[in-house]
């Protein structure tokens, strides 16, 4: 569901994202329906790339090009909120880490130390639901 904005609280179908536009910051939906909107933590960035542009194992936790991350940085514990259009990245605004969302979230710049975790999703009844857990913790590990 959105997690902010005028659609706050409101469900996200596949027709809400386009292939290559900027990521919409949501909570997820598990397979029973329930919205997992207590942390931030669980904060995901959904976005649709073209299905051929994902590496195999991003590609099996997506649904029709859409792929879902944490939305906190692996860092610091910021969230992402930027996103390099050309490049087709996410980008943490506090450090200026960036990660691969067609590579399974890899860090490809700045001082993050793993990939964001991604969250595999599937359609049912036409809306973007969690399909299982994290591929990994979310958010930072303090040291």
């Amino acid at each position: 569901m959105f997690a902010s904005g005028e659609r706050i609280g409101q469900v996200i179908t596949p027709g809400d994202l386009r292939a290559g536009e900027p990521p919409l910051m949501a909570y997820p939906i598990d397979p029973r329906g329930v919205v997992r909107n207590g942390s931030r933590l669980n904060q995901i960035l959904l976005v649709r790339l073209a299905p051929d542009e994902l590496d195999e194992d991003t590609r099996a936790g997506s649904a029709e090009g859409v792929v879902a991350y944490s939305g906190v940085c692996t860092h610091a514990g910021c969230d992402v909120t930027l996103w390099e259009a050309e490049a087709r990245r996410f980008r943490c605004p506090c450090h200026e880490s960036e990660f691969d969302p067609r590579d399974k979230g890899r860090v490809v710049g700045g001082p993050a130390p793993r990939r964001l975790p991604q969250l595999p999703v599937k359609i049912v009844d036409g809306v973007i639901v969690a399909s299982g857990t994290f591929t990994g913790r979310p958010g930072f590990l303090p040291g």
